[in-house]
């Protein structure tokens, strides 16, 4: 079963005068997992795809998606997969890949459907692309690690890039996670823009009676959207992406847009948000 929300892009100025169910309504992604289905948000910004694909121990098949205009989903698209879940497998343009949890397969434009199978959750990104390369699985050990933050400013924290120059020849897409360390809360903190790029966040990894305070708007202008275990939420180029736990928890990051440059972002000053 495959089903399909669409998200329009929302400017600054009308996101100021938003409340806390219309900021939902536009921003926030929950419900992505369900046994036996594929769950998608196709999104106008940069035209990203994002959601999660649960095979339940069967098999799943991601082909055709009115949303993406083309008779497959990889015609025009490359995709980034995620496993959060237990031993599933992926198969696409004649391959298959064994994915553990934590590990991310990388599939090129021209890939064709894809099945997913076992008892993986998937995350599943996607954006168009202008040309095949090489598909590849990356496991957190092949990863590009940074440890970055400090134990004192509650920040401690290690970001794995998994779909990176440095790692896999993508055309937009970037993705990889971040996992706070025990005892800290903050994720990107001091927080940043970056106006050529969107991105996403899916927050994983919590204890289901935990939550993350996702902050997001104009770095003065800024609001805030509560955050469960397994829920996404959309970052516009325009916006902060930031947010502190209530417990442990890791999140993946996604992003598309003008380049691959993991570093091109404009940083904020703690002190210069309001």
């Amino acid at each position: 079963m495959l089903t399909v929300e669409t998200r329009h892009a929302i400017d600054p100025i009308a996101a100021r005068a938003m409340d806390t169910a219309a900021l939902r309504s536009h921003f926030h992604a929950g419900g992505l997992f369900a046994a036996g289905e594929i769950r998608l948000v196709y999104t106008h910004y940069d035209r990203l795809i994002l959601g999660g694909v649960v095979p339940e121990g069967g098999s799943l098949v991601l082909d055709a998606v009115a949303e993406a205009g083309t008779t497959s989903i990889l015609d025009r698209r490359e995709m980034g997969i995620l496993n959060i879940g237990g031993p599933g497998e992926v198969a696409a343009g004649g391959e298959s890949w064994a994915m553990q949890k934590g590990e991310i397969l990388y599939l090129p434009l021209g890939s064709g459907p894809v099945t997913f199978s076992g008892q993986g959750r998937f995350y599943v990104t996607s954006a168009p692309a202008h040309r095949a390369t090489e598909a590849k699985l990356v496991t957190p050990e092949m990863a590009n690690r940074l440890e970055l933050g400090a134990q004192e400013s509650v920040n401690r924290r290690s970001l794995l890039q998994f779909i990176h120059p440095d790692i896999v020849d993508s055309c937009q897409l970037v993705m990889g996670y971040t996992i706070i360390h025990e005892g800290s809360a903050w994720n990107t903190m001091p927080a940043h823009t970056h106006d050529r790029r969107m991105e996403a966040y899916l927050y994983f990894d919590m204890d289901p009676a935990q939550r993350v305070f996702h902050l997001m708007g104009q770095p003065q202008e800024t609001r805030h959207i509560v955050m469960g275990p397994e829920e996404a939420v959309i970052s516009p180029p325009w916006s902060i992406h930031a947010g502190a736990g209530t417990g442990a928890y890791s999140f993946c990051w996604v992003m598309a847009g003008d380049n691959v440059d993991f570093t091109d972002m404009d940083m904020v000053a703690i002190a210069d948000m309001t």
